[in-house]
């Protein structure tokens, strides 16, 4: 027999052992399965978590985190642009296409032909020289076709004769030595060559010899884009513009080098800066365009030596007018809105434009609407309706809202628009060609190789009535443009 002792050891033994089985066992049944290769402990294996589901961000709550100093990501690679280098294709301009064909009938403007009535209703071509200065002046736009064809070329629509007459008119009365101080105001509706129309006036100028000065865009002078200041002893004040000034300076030397280099001055001004004796205007023109600081002296003593006797007429353009109509974006000193009419070159511009002033040797005073980005400007829409009126039924001249507010600088300067007897001032509304002269457009298109059709009244019709009777902008781009 077996003693207690020995007896509570084997026991003791026999539950140990059951309890190790017991946890060796449930080991195995939970552990993970491994390879049969595998050399570790598989109960000391990694069981990888399942992938947690995105949660929506707490209202407040960024979800971007983007590390100091790490620029974005450039998803085009693409190089980033200089400055200025966008601007700069915007007002990129292109006047020539080698892929389209030379028009051999195509015949230029000279100085015989410019106010030949026979023209009328053509398609004629620019001349090399002017179209370098047309380019120096900033006339073309760059939303204009101009880059469709082999070179620049415009219709002599019903419009363009109009302002062959009055070149002539104003030419003749300087003949007769009693100088004419003509105006107008383009204005027509959306794309209807408004601004091609004032190009052409300004080629016709340069053909005829007269002294040309162009503001191309009045959004550019009003927009609080340049350097300005208030001229010393003005009243009321008015502000100067200088940076842009000198470029104007620049643009004028470029489209009037020969009559700026053949000319002298003759007037003895007193200018912040020497001049040598029996100076050109170029000299003294150069002085405005290096330093900026005397480019409005400069300006005006020019503007004194135009007004000798002797001197050719003056054609003065200004486009998107309505822009200096009001309040422009410049601020003065007391923190308040100053009217475009307070800058200086538009006040020289206003001054002939309303009447208060006369060009010495006679000129034409030529302003342009624009409707692309026309800011509000009642005043304006005003007169101009007065004006239209009074030309086609003068029972019927519309009446001013008295809801509208009431600009009188600018009523000041429009009011000569009312009166029917003024011919000197007078608005030109510009409306969709007739059915020949979008015929001779169509007939230039295809001779250019842009039109593949065979041009007769029947395509003539079809285009016409698509492009709002003859709008001359609807017609290229249905010509033209879109081919269907």
């Amino acid at each position: 027999m077996m003693n207690s002792s020995t007896c509570l050891r084997s026991f003791s033994k026999l539950s140990l052992d059951r309890t190790a089985h017991a946890s060796l066992t449930s080991r195995t049944l939970f552990a993970p399965q491994t390879a049969c290769f595998s050399t570790s402990t598989g109960y000391r294996a990694q069981v990888t978590s399942k992938a947690k589901k995105p949660v929506a961000p707490r209202r407040g709550e960024k979800t971007l985190n983007v590390k100091k100093g790490k620029k974005a990501p450039n998803y085009d690679m693409g190089k980033r642009p200089n400055p200025g280098e966008r601007k700069a294709q915007r007002k990129r301009i292109v006047l020539s296409n080698n892929n389209a064909l030379a028009v051999a009938s195509l015949q230029d403007l000279s100085p015989k032909n410019v106010l030949d009535p026979s023209i009328e209703g053509k398609v004629m071509g620019f001349p090399e020289e002017i179209v370098d200065a047309l380019r120096a002046e900033e006339a073309f736009k760059p939303s204009q076709g101009w880059g469709l064809f082999r070179r620049p070329a415009a219709l002599v629509r019903k419009e363009t004769a109009q302002l062959a007459t009055l070149i002539k008119a104003v030419e003749d009365a300087k003949a007769e030595k009693q100088p004419r101080t003509i105006r107008r105001l383009v204005t027509g509706d959306l794309m209807s060559g408004k601004s091609t129309l004032l190009l052409q006036g300004l080629a016709m100028a340069h053909l005829r010899g007269w002294f040309v000065i162009n503001l191309p865009n009045a959004q550019e002078i009003a927009f609080a884009r340049t350097d300005y200041a208030p001229l010393a002893g003005s009243d009321p004040l008015q502000y100067t513009q200088d940076t842009y000034t000198a470029d104007l300076l620049r643009q004028i030397l470029k489209g009037n080098r020969a009559f700026l280099e053949e000319t002298r001055m003759v007037t003895k001004p007193d200018l912040p800066f020497p001049l040598p004796a029996n100076s050109t205007l170029k000299v003294l023109v150069e002085q405005g365009m290096v330093n900026s600081e005397f480019s409005w002296a400069v300006f005006t003593t020019l503007w004194q030596e135009l007004s000798q006797p002797g001197r050719p007429p003056i054609m003065f353009a200004l486009d998107a007018i309505a822009h200096v109509m009001r309040n422009s974006d410049y601020l003065s000193a007391e923190v308040k809105p100053i009217h475009g009419f307070d800058l200086t070159l538009i006040r020289q511009f206003v001054d002939h434009l309303s009447g208060q002033k006369t060009l010495a040797n006679g000129g034409i005073i030529l302003g342009g609407t624009s409707q692309s980005n026309k800011p509000a400007t009642p005043a304006l829409d005003h007169f101009i309706k007065v004006a239209e009126a009074l030309q086609s039924d003068p029972d019927n001249v519309p009446k001013w809202n008295p809801y509208l507010g009431v600009d009188q600088r600018v009523v000041d300067a429009l009011q000569g628009l009312e009166d029917p007897k003024q011919k000197d001032f007078d608005v030109l509304r510009l409306g969709g060609v007739s059915k020949p002269e979008a015929k001779a457009m169509m007939e230039y298109y295809a001779h250019s190789g842009m039109l593949r059709h065979t041009v007769d009244d029947r395509l003539v019709a079809e285009k016409w009535s698509l492009a709002g009777m003859g709008n001359v902008g609807e017609l290229e781009r249905a010509s033209v443009r879109l081919r269907l």
